[in-house]
């Protein structure tokens, strides 16, 4: 909201919409954006965007609400694009370049992360997170604190009171 105000915007709190879904997600399958789209804008209203992605999940998909708001008469404003106003000729051209580099960039890291996990496959290293240090010798000396104070176990073990407590 600072940001939408700082470019000189002025926006009433009551019309801001903010969201947390992945940009992943469809536009129209976000319920606050759905609601917004449905039941809040109409003709003569401009949206104001920080982020392309929050227009769509892919090339298509941004084109498709920008084309949904213009059809309902809204100005679509993006700010991370260097013409702001989508609904003039220059913004159109900029949104298409844009949001075709953007979905590239999206299936490229897609792509890279299945590649990295086919390497660690190969390599039949477990995936996720490394069990702790502390936890291996837990495990590895249950034997030989069973029954012992905590105190004591610490002593035996080298290990911290609140590793031994959590354990």
């Amino acid at each position: 909201m600072i940001a939408i105000r700082q470019k000189g915007y002025e926006v009433s709190d009551f019309r801001v919409v903010s969201e947390t879904v992945s940009g992943s997600v469809e536009v129209m399958k976000r319920d606050q954006f759905k609601t917004l789209i449905n039941h809040q804008m109409e003709a003569g209203d401009m949206l104001v965007v920080l982020k392309l992605d929050r227009l769509g999940r892919d090339n298509i998909d941004i084109q498709n609400t920008i084309n949904l708001l213009t059809q309902i008469g809204v100005k679509v404003v993006c700010l991370d694009l260097p013409t702001a106003d989508l609904s003039r000729a220059e913004g159109k051209l900029i949104l298409q370049i844009f949001s075709v580099f953007a979905e590239f960039e999206h299936n490229r890291i897609r792509e890279r992360t299945k590649e990295g996990f086919e390497r660690v496959k190969i390599k039949d290293k477990k995936l996720g997170r490394l069990v702790a240090n502390s936890t291996m010798i837990l495990i590895q000396a249950k034997k030989k604190v069973e029954g012992l104070f905590q105190l004591k176990a610490v002593d035996v073990l080298g290990l911290g009171i609140a590793t031994v407590k959590r354990h």
